[in-house]
Formats: C-alpha cells, structure tokens, sequence
C-alpha cells in the first residue's frame, strides 16, 4: 500500500500528478503552515513572452507571523481573478487542438465562489487526475484523520492511519526527513526522480517548471506518455 502526502497546491506541475498516480491513497496535507511564497495559490504557465504567473489572491493575515493551515485560508473576492486566469488560459492556448476538450475540465472551476482556497485547488486537482485517466487513487484530507505530532512523526502515523507501509515523497524532504522513524515503523521510503521528456510546447522555448495545464493543452489525451509512461510518440 503506497501512500503519498503533500499540500495541496494550484493546478500543480507534472511531477505532482506522479505522485498522485504511484499512491494508493493521496493525501492532501492541508492542516500544515500555509506557505505564503509556496505553490499553494499560485502557479505558472508559458505564453508568447515566456513564463507567467496564475495567481489566487487570499484575504491576508492581520498578525505579523501568518501561521494559518491552509484549509483557513480564505479567497479574497474584491477581484474578478477567476474571469482573469480563464481569459489567460483562453488567450494563450485557445488554438490549441485540445482546447476544447482540457478546457471542458477547467472551466467549470472558473465558475465557482469558493470561500477557502483548499476547496478549490483540492477539487480542481482531483478532476485534473481524472482527466489524466487516474482513477485507482483515493484521495484523503489530513484535516479528516485528527493526527499530530512532529514533521516527521505525524507524516509516519498518517501513512500507520492509511494502512501505508510504502511511502514516496519528494526529492527536497531528504534534507530534513528522520529516516529512522519509518524503519522502527516498518514503512519502505522512496524518494522520487523528476526525470521528464519535453514535449512541444505552443511557446518555445521549452520550459519544464510550469503547470500540468500546459502540458495538457499541448498533446491532450498523450499527457501521461509524457508523465508515468516514459515512451513519448
């Protein structure tokens, strides 16, 4: 049983969605510090003049040290941001042959008057993974299991909550994970390789740190050739 664990993040880049696809159970860790600088509301995607930015405004914190959980972060709604990010994604890959059939998935999340950032991105992601044909994978709340502890205590009684005894986690978690803990728990680590062909993009040149969206627009229903499957045509 293969468990992952991670924030959930706006419409995330590629290596996100392999992780989703490795885990049995998917778990958005969404009672965790919001990272006001992170992926959480944010996100990029290529156009004509290179990389920009998709932001999500949230309401700000009145306190100095913002220590929210993510599933407290609120939309700030004073800005029509969602017709904003829709008529981005139109204007930059509307030509695309598979806009209508990515945008078919999207759209109806530009539509929506969340409250909490989470709800969102959560759902978003979620449907995201459907379109890529993942449909094995359970998704869980951490907010849901009611578990705490330190970093890498708490990361090892949720996967112990989930019945996980594999957990893969990213490459970065290697500079602070306590490797011990998961071997007293019997629960294999593996930490993931981000090793990805490049795909023609609508603006070159190419750029691999973008959102999974850009990848979809540009092969459709071919992404995951591009992902899991290694063995691009």
């Amino acid at each position: 049983m293969t468990g992952v664990i991670i924030q959930p993040s706006y419409i995330p880049w590629r290596g996100y969605f392999d992780l989703i696809q490795r885990a049995d159970v998917f778990v958005f860790y969404d009672d965790v510090q919001y990272d006001k600088h992170g992926w959480r509301n944010r996100n990029r995607i290529k156009g004509p003049n290179g990389a920009q930015w998709l932001t999500i405004p949230v309401l700000a914190k009145s306190a100095v040290a913002d220590s929210r959980p993510i599933n407290d972060v609120r939309i700030n709604w004073n800005t029509t941001w969602n017709r904003k990010h829709w008529a981005t994604l139109s204007q930059v890959y509307g030509r695309s042959a598979h806009f209508d059939r990515i945008a078919a998935t999207l759209k109806p999340f530009y539509e929506r008057h969340d409250e909490l950032l989470c709800e969102l991105t959560i759902d978003l992601t979620i449907a995201l993974a459907g379109e890529l044909g993942i449909t094995d994978t359970r998704f869980v709340r951490s907010s849901n299991l009611g578990i705490d502890g330190t970093r890498t205590q708490r990361l090892v009684s949720i996967l112990q909550s989930i019945g996980a005894d594999h957990y893969v986690s990213g490459p970065t978690a290697k500079a602070y994970l306590e490797e011990d803990r998961f071997r007293e728990a019997a629960i294999a680590l593996e930490y993931m390789t981000y090793d990805y062909p490049e795909y023609e993009q609508h603006h070159p040149p190419f750029d691999p740190h973008v959102s999974i969206v850009d990848l979809m627009f540009a092969v459709g229903p071919d992404a995951p050739q591009f992902i899991w499957h290694r063995n691009p045509t």
